[in-house]
């Protein structure tokens, strides 16, 4: 479980084009990059704030997942709101997702990259102690 350095990748576009991973493994650690509501395997993306935060969150489970761990794992999240979203549009799913987690967190508003994105998350988690092995 803490072997050495392993790089996850959504098949995203952006990590090959821009130069980042969406997950690093290190040391039984699990750094999951800033992650948008892209569905990457249409390369789309919704309108609304709640449904990118579904969807960013449905990215960085499997981000985890592939890294050997869950949300369950995750001690730390950032949150980067656009501006001008509201974060009430956020709150339900990301309790939803975190209510009984309760990661560190910390919420940011932040001018993202492309004008469609209305929510960014990253996350930190350790490799799941629950028995679950990395692939």
């Amino acid at each position: 479980m803490n072997g050495g350095r392993r790089l996850i990748s959504s098949g995203s576009r952006f990590e090959q084009e821009i130069g980042y991973s969406r997950a690093v493994v290190d040391g039984g650690w699990v750094f999951v990059s800033g992650t948008t509501g892209f569905d990457y395997s249409r390369m789309t993306i919704a309108d609304g704030a709640a449904a990118q935060t579904e969807q960013a969150l449905r990215n960085v489970e499997a981000a985890l997942k592939e890294a050997g761990a869950a949300l369950e794992d995750v001690v730390r999240a950032t949150y980067y709101l656009a501006d001008g979203t509201d974060p009430a549009e956020c709150w339900p799913v990301l309790k939803r997702f975190f209510g009984e987690i309760r990661p560190a967190a910390t919420m940011v508003r932040a001018g993202l990259i492309d004008p469609r994105m209305k929510i960014e998350i990253e996350v930190t988690a350790r490799q799941s102690s629950s028995g679950r092995q990395p692939k």
